[in-house]
C-alpha cells in the first residue's frame, strides 16, 4: 500500500516504514507531521483516487532531520567578452520517516475503539 501526497509545490509517493525527503518544512526533529493533502492512494482493488484530493485520507510521520543538498555548481560564460561567473547553491530539505497512511474509514475504525 502507498499513498501519493502534495507539498511543497510537488508530489511524492509515500509508503509506511520508508523515508521522504520534501522540501523545507516547520518543526524540529522528532515532531510529528501530517500529510493531509493526498492526491491517491493505491491499495490494490480498494484504491481511491481523489478529486483533487481523497477525503479524510492522510499521512502521518516523524521529522528524522533538516539537512542540505549535494552541491549545484552553476556557471555562466559568455564567449570571447571575457565574462565567467560561478555560483554554488545547497538546497534545504527535510527528512521525513512516513509511520501510517490512513483512509477515513481506518480512522473511523480507530476512533469507535478509542470510544469504547
Amino acid at each position: 500500500m502507498f499513498a501519493i501526497v502534495e507539498t511543497g509545490g510537488k508530489q511524492y509517493q509515500v509508503e509506511e516504514g520508508r523515508y521522504l525527503d520534501v522540501e523545507l518544512l516547520e518543526g524540529e526533529a522528532n515532531a510529528k507531521v501530517v500529510f493531509d493533502k493526498v492526491v491517491m492512494i493505491v491499495n490494490g482493488k480498494k484504491s481511491k483516487v481523489g478529486q483533487p484530493y481523497v477525503a479524510g485520507a492522510s499521512a502521518e510521520g516523524t521529522i528524522v532531520k533538516h539537512d542540505k543538498a549535494k552541491k549545484v555548481i552553476v556557471y555562466k560564460q559568455r564567449p570571447k567578452k571575457g565574462y565567467r561567473k560561478k555560483q554554488g547553491h545547497r538546497q534545504g530539505f527535510t527528512r521525513v520517516m512516513i509511520s501510517k497512511i490512513r483512509t477515513s474509514a481506518q480512522k473511523k475504525a480507530e476512533a469507535a475503539t478509542e470510544a469504547e
